[in-house]
């Protein structure tokens, strides 16, 4: 498994199934799915969604994003090297 987990990102989603582990297999292969969000629209679409709450989630997920994108800069600002006080606020 942990070979498995190590070559190029899945190309076209391949899980390997060693030693007759299928288990493992499947709790990897949905581990992947879902970070590829393919569950998450899997769920969307079993059921009719009415447009006021495609809306309310659209913008939910704009929101979400602007938001990590904003703490990912203000990190990276934080983490950056040589910097001239590199613990701000502490003496």
């Amino acid at each position: 498994m942990p070979n498995a987990a190590r070559h190029v990102k899945f190309i076209s989603r391949t899980v390997l199934v060693r030693n007759d582990n299928v288990d493992e297999a499947m709790r990897l292969l949905n581990r992947l799915m879902g970070r590829e969000g393919l569950l998450d629209q899997y769920r969307r679409t079993r059921y009719y969604e009415k447009p006021y709450q495609v809306r309310r989630r659209v913008n939910y997920e704009k929101c979400q994003a602007i938001y990590n994108e904003d703490m990912q800069r203000k990190i990276q600002f934080i983490m950056r090297k040589n910097r001239v006080d590199p613990f701000p606020g502490c003496s």
